[in-house]
């Protein structure tokens, strides 16, 4: 989960980035004139594949040797498949139905009546859609059934029955001696429909008591839903998913969690929304807003009639208090209040007429409801954002320690539970795999440090092993063995996590500047801190100012605080000039564009006209929106350098938070804390041997429900060599949830000067250029937030344009490129061995950092490991070398 004032930045900046660029639904179309437009010019520049059939994933070249082998667990489960080819039918269901609950209902009637008769005792898995899966063939090609379902009309309210026909036509066998192949180890294509398949049906074993919600499976049984506050809560849930890895296919479980809407009285939970009583005083306009926001499309049901318990979905809120409500009670318009419907109809008196109604049904017939005779329906997921405290709720519900319950849960009889980067021969490939140790550990400092530098102490679990054996808990009920469907399709799953070889890397030793105590360091268990060190390249701060947003720290408080952090950052070994160009200035939080903007000038007047370096500025501990409003305003306004520290840690100064704080200061301020001494000494394979540039790139998107925001491409390379220490970075906008980068490289005609090139690999590849003097020889390529499903068009894609890019500064320039994706939202969970052993888990349990994973659960074939980069990080990260030439 991220940190939550993290999305408030990169929402304010997504919104001010759409400002300036003027965001449009013209912008799709603009870009696809310009893709026409640039065609003819940038197809001469270098021939690249056209399809994945013509583009083949690095086939992994061996395994890596270095570090200390051993021995630790994943949560994974080892599959055995009995069955032999599958058949595949299509299904057609007349009327069309939207809800894939509705078709699930359908044709599990249509196998309960036809299951023993037409079916042929034949039990399909079904996936909701047009896809129907029958281990073996049913004894016909096509045929028509009539189904009646009833079930709740959520508009009308009442229970309806509904006839359908469904026509089932075979379609294809599903051959199993490809996934039998690609297991053996031979290079063939992944069977995707044969994995799908069996996704479906170990799916069908436990869906029918959860909720379904993409691979994830929610029940409140799991474990008791936690309170988020506003009317929302969390349940627990399980992901699960068939892979095929180099010890055969494996099941791999993970644990999830998921925000559900609280079953509550409507009443309560308006009284939640607002965060106030409201049985006695009418609601303000604002109220009302917000409420029916909150409300709209929920599920309830009626609890004025005893045991009839009628369902109905939400469609608005009436603008009149129930007092006031009238409607017409038969087709020659005689009217009837609502009060008196409710008394003379049901025998109910409405207690609290001064609220409105909730409005259910359709916009032809709208139906009254009294919010206090509702309650929302239980199951119904939480599709809006969630607030900071939400969010702050939901990360202490998902994380715990693991001894709080492990011995617990290890003395479950588990039977019971199931039963109711690699190296080349000359170990050139291994280097990649600690190079990328090595580039995460020298930052790994910065990866603990919130942004007002101090420690985050959000324990996330450090080996979620309980949680795993957790999922196995929730389908225990479930008989897993003797479910039906398992036996259908001949599936069995062993009951013992993974057992999986792995290595723990050396850590690398880190140089410091020459004048501190300790002139190089080597890390201990990934951590390390600044004592009696000093940054090997201090920045320069000149001018600078603070500006004081808190009301609870007074000038002299915040002098002394800027005094002690200006002399923290000189002890790390920056120039950092004692005195402000201007006295701390006092502003308002709902006046920060107007605080910054004089800040900035007054500086400016009485600098003669130079401007203002860096900005120390102190905020409140809740602060709303105002974190994110002055780093969008610092950023995309007025081009200023800002480091914003909380008042709690104004007011009470720590050496230690002064110091994180130092560190980031520096880095901000174009200084660099530390290098690594192998880099110094040119001993990096793949990186020292010749002039290598290092690109990073990713694409944040939108929150859930935000329909036209545009994403927004980040790219940053490094600009040193051979430390590979400093990053410039560049980022666009572009089309609402574009994966796919799209300037990376693009070229247009002028009418003045003919063809030019550009984007942000060029740009990039040339400010290297200008920093070391030389061009890039080998270029690596780390691309973040790509899924499995989106590989080969994001390789595609991209790769072309790197070439295309590198191509456009001198037609024979093509270094060789590696393109890796790195994924850290995968569901692979890595776990000591023996949790009593000190010397193989860090001080939270994890795994120790260094710790890589390239064999067991890896692919069968392609190029991918798993690596455990940090110290006190809830996930490893998974490697996936797509292409390397």
């Amino acid at each position: 989960m991220k940190d939550p004032k993290e999305y408030q930045v990169k929402s304010s900046l997504l919104q001010k980035i759409a400002e300036q660029s003027r965001w449009s639904k013209k912008r799709s179309n603009q870009i696809k004139a310009d893709k026409s437009q640039e065609a003819g010019h940038d197809s001469k520049l270098v021939s690249y594949p056209t399809c994945k059939k013509s583009l083949v994933f690095s086939s992994r070249p061996g395994y890596g040797q270095l570090g200390t082998k051993c021995i630790i667990k994943a949560n994974h489960f080892l599959v055995d498949i009995s069955v032999s080819d599958l058949s595949h039918y299509n299904v057609k269901i007349i009327p069309e139905v939207s809800s894939n609950k509705t078709r699930k209902a359908v044709i599990s009637e249509l196998v309960r009546l036809h299951r023993n008769t037409d079916l042929a005792k034949r039990l399909p898995a079904y996936d909701g859609g047009r896809n129907l899966y029958t281990a073996g063939l049913l004894p016909f090609t096509y045929k028509e059934f009539s189904v009646t379902l009833s079930d709740d009309d959520y508009v009308t309210g009442s229970i309806r029955e509904r006839e359908f026909k469904v026509a089932i036509k075979f379609a294809s066998s599903v051959k199993m001696q490809q996934l039998r192949e690609l297991l053996s180890g031979k290079k063939v294509d992944t069977p995707q429909e044969a994995l799908t398949v069996f996704d479906i049906v170990l799916k069908e074993v436990a869906a029918q008591s959860y909720i379904s919600i993409g691979r994830c499976l929610y029940s409140p049984d799991v474990r008791k839903p936690q309170q988020l506050g506003g009317g929302i809560e969390s349940w627990r849930g399980f992901y699960q998913s068939i892979r095929p890895t180099q010890m055969g296919l494996s099941l791999n479980i993970d644990m999830s969690s998921m925000a559900f809407i609280e079953p509550l009285p409507v009443i309560e939970f308006v009284a939640q929304i607002l965060g106030k009583e409201v049985q006695s005083k009418p609601l303000s306009d604002a109220d009302r807003v917000k409420i029916k926001k909150a409300l709209r499309g929920v599920k309830v049901e009626v609890t004025h009639r005893g045991n009839f318990r009628r369902k109905y979905r939400i469609s608005g809120l009436t603008l009149q208090p129930t007092r006031e409500l009238i409607f017409p009670l038969d087709e020659q318009m005689n009217m009837k209040s609502v009060i008196d419907y409710f008394q003379e109809m049901y025998g109910y008196t409405i207690k609290y007429t001064h609220l409105p109604c909730l409005q259910v049904g359709s916009q032809r017939k709208v139906n009254y409801l009294p919010m206090e005779t509702c309650k929302i329906v239980r199951g119904q997921r939480h599709t809006k954002g969630l607030n900071d405290k939400q969010i702050t709720s939901l990360l202490k519900f998902s994380c715990q320690r693991p001894r709080e319950q492990e011995t617990d849960i290890l003395q479950k009889d588990l039977n019971s539970i199931w039963s109711d980067g690699s190296a080349t021969k000359d170990g050139s490939w291994s280097v990649l795999i600690e190079g990328l140790y090595l580039q995460a550990l020298r930052h790994s400092t910065q990866s603990l440090i919130d942004r007002s530098g101090s420690q985050n102490n959000v324990y996330i679990s450090p080996c979620e092993e309980i949680l795993i054996y957790q999922g196995f808990q929730t389908i225990e009920q479930k008989n897993y063995e003797n479910n039906p469907y398992a036996k259908e399709f001949g599936i069995s799953i062993d009951n013992k996590l993974a057992s999986v070889e792995a290595r723990v890397l050396p850590p690398p030793w880190l140089k410091y500047h020459d004048t501190g105590r300790e002139k190089e360091y080597l890390p201990q268990v990934g951590q390390w801190n600044m004592m009696n060190k000093k940054v090997i390249n201090g920045s320069t701060v000149r001018y600078w100012a603070c500006i004081n947003f808190s009301r609870s720290v007074q000038e002299s408080t915040a002098c002394g605080f800027c005094q002690q952090l200006i002399q923290m950052c000189k002890i790390s070994g920056m120039e950092f000039s004692q005195e402000p160009v201007i006295p701390v200035y006092s502003a308002r939080p709902d006046q920060v564009k107007k605080a910054l903007k004089h800040v900035q000038n007054t500086a400016l007047d009485k600098l003669g006209g130079k401007e203002l370096e860096f900005l120390i500025a102190i905020l409140p501990d809740n602060n709303g929106s105002l974190y994110g409003d002055l780093k969008r305003i610092c950023e995309t306004d007025l081009g200023l350098i800002s480091q914003c520290c909380l008042e709690k840690y104004v007011i009470k100064i720590n050496r230690q938070y002064l110091a994180n704080v130092a560190l980031k200061i520096n880095v901000k301020m174009g200084g660099r804390n530390t290098v690594l001494l192998d880099a110094l000494s040119w001993k990096i394979p793949l990186v020292s041997d010749i002039p290598t540039i290092i690109f990073g790139a990713d694409v944040t998107h939108a929150e859930s429900g935000d329909d036209s925001c545009p994403s927004i491409a980040a790219v940053v390379a490094s600009q040193d060599w051979p430390e590979v220490t400093k990053y410039a970075g560049l980022v666009c906008a572009q089309p609402h949830r574009e994966e796919l980068i799209q300037d990376l490289f693009k070229c247009w005609k002028d009418p003045q000067i003919g063809v030019v090139y550009g984007g942000m690999i060029r740009e990039l590849l040339l400010s290297f250029k200008k920093a070391t003097g030389q061009k890039p020889l080998r270029i690596i390529f780390y691309r973040d937030g790509v899924s499995d499903g989106q590989f080969y068009q994001v390789l595609l894609y991209e790769l072309d344009a790197i070439r295309k890019a590198c191509a456009s500064l001198e037609p024979s320039y093509q270094p060789p490129v590696t393109f890796v994706v790195v994924q850290k939202r995968h569901h692979t969970r890595l776990f000591p061995n023996n949790h009593n052993d000190r010397n193989s888990t860090d001080t939270s349990g994890n795994i120790l950092p260094g710790t890589v994973v390239d064999s067991n659960i890896c692919h069968p074939t392609e190029f991918d490991f798993y690596l455990c980069s940090h110290a006190g990080i809830q996930l490893c990260k998974m490697y996936a070398v797509c292409f390397c030439r």
